[in-house]
């Protein structure tokens, strides 16, 4: 019977382990599926903007999160019920230079990260835990039930030349978080079960050097019969060394040796070094902020959670920059709904069908609010968006019941997706292009 390892192999690097032959040579996986084709000048690849293209750190929780109850946007009005803890205490905050005010976490992020945060009040239309699927699915706009984070890897997957375009679920709670890709559910693979598939001697990282020699032997007689100055040249430029290859080791090694459990710190681990080894553009993690609280004393665990969750988004970009790839990952956050954030919520609080908030922070952003609250009967819900300004209105052209297709829609913008295509795979919403760095 075959391992679980043996069974994740194919799935991380692709038939014949092409992925590591590539994480290997240094050569494009598809240049190593086809290299006559290639060489041959076969059809290339679709990219509408690679400048633009970013790896995604995808954030997704069915338990309907409280973050819509502590950030930006929130504290106009005084009726909406914010908690009393020290560590929560309403403090101002600047995104590009313009002041909100926030729960103290919020402030503890570095202003360079504040600059790219983008929060978004948002109405997902459910309040029930179960629909977090069809919340991924923008409730209905995406063409054929894509999931918003598959969508993306579709399109980012040729730009960014990742060994897979599906993405990979590293932290999913419950059986709502798994993702699906062109209508197939993927399977989870949790921070240990990738530490173990990779790094068991004699493992697939520490034979990257014989793999390496082995690839570019097989390679040879092409190379030299069929490759043409310039191409040779260019092949020349992308092979790594020996050396190059045992550094790519020895770090790949060290990062996974480290991952200890399952918990947020490996999840963000895993990823990075997912996104080091280019195997696929989007990467899910669960951060907890605050859970299904609707018995939170005190809001103690909306507390706690909000404060190491805003410290796991800080960890995540601190450990991007240490690894020159501030300007490559974004952090997109999406959950099934918010929670009720009007009179009586202060011990513990029930779920919000119309407001949600989301964030999405990195390059392609600019640190702003989208949107806003209004009333609705004794709670609140998303406003209007108003898509050139990103302002919430009552009078704005993006009716809240759009306002998730907006997002949606802004996050392919944002990497570079061709408007044709935006317009084809999500049928409704607009692009928000005030929060959009360019």
């Amino acid at each position: 019977m075959m391992t679980r390892r043996e069974s994740l192999l194919p799935l991380l690097f692709g038939t014949g382990c092409v992925g590591l032959r590539a994480l290997a040579t240094g050569l494009p996986a598809g240049f190593l599926l086809n290299p006559r084709r290639a060489l041959a000048g076969g059809a290339p690849v679709t990219c509408t903007a690679p400048d633009k293209a970013q790896f995604i750190v995808f954030n997704t929780s069915g338990n309907g999160d409280p973050i819509n109850a502590n950030v930006p946007g929130t504290y106009l009005d005084p009726r909406v019920v914010h908690s009393a803890d020290p560590t929560m205490a309403p403090t101002p905050l600047s995104l590009l230079g313009q002041s909100y005010t926030a729960a103290a976490p919020w402030s503890t992020l570095p202003q360079n990260v504040l600059d790219r945060t983008c929060f978004w009040h948002l109405m997902t239309n459910t309040p029930v835990h179960p629909k977090e699927p069809d919340v991924l699915k923008l409730m209905g706009s995406v063409y054929a039930g894509e999931m918003l984070p598959s969508l993306l890897a579709k399109q980012l997957a040729p730009c960014l030349g990742t060994i897979q375009a599906q993405p990979i679920c590293l932290g999913a709670s419950s059986p709502s978080e798994s993702l699906s890709f062109t209508g197939t559910a993927l399977p989870i693979i949790p921070p240990l079960a990738l530490k173990a598939t990779l790094t068991n001697a004699p493992g697939p990282l520490t034979n990257l050097q014989p793999l390496r020699d082995q690839t570019l032997a097989q390679l040879y007689d092409l190379y030299k019969s069929r490759a043409t100055t310039a191409q040779r040249a260019y092949i020349d430029s992308m092979v790594l060394s020996q050396q190059q290859v045992r550094n790519i080791n020895q770090n790949l090694l060290n990062a996974l040796a480290s991952i200890k459990d399952n918990t947020v710190t490996s999840q963000i681990l895993a990823a990075l070094t997912l996104i080091q080894m280019k195997i696929t553009p989007v990467l899910s993690i669960h951060i907890p902020f605050g859970g299904d609280n609707h018995r939170d004393i005190g809001l103690a665990t909306e507390n706690t959670q909000t404060v190491s969750g805003v410290a796991a988004i800080g960890s995540l970009m601190q450990q991007l920059a240490s690894a020159g790839l501030s300007d490559a990952v974004t952090f997109v956050s999406l959950n099934v709904f918010g929670r009720n954030i009007g009179t009586g919520n202060t011990d513990g609080r029930q779920h919000n069908p119309n407001h949600q908030v989301s964030l999405s922070v990195g390059k392609p952003f600019r640190g702003t609010v989208i949107g806003g609250i209004t009333p609705v009967q004794n709670d609140y819900g998303a406003l209007a968006i108003d898509a050139k300004t990103g302002a919430g209105s009552a009078s704005g052209n993006i009716k809240a019941v759009d306002t998730l297709a907006s997002f949606g829609k802004t996050m392919l913008a944002a990497v570079g997706v061709d408007p044709g295509i935006i317009s084809s795979q999500i049928s409704s919403g607009q692009t928000v292009t005030a929060a959009l760095a360019s």
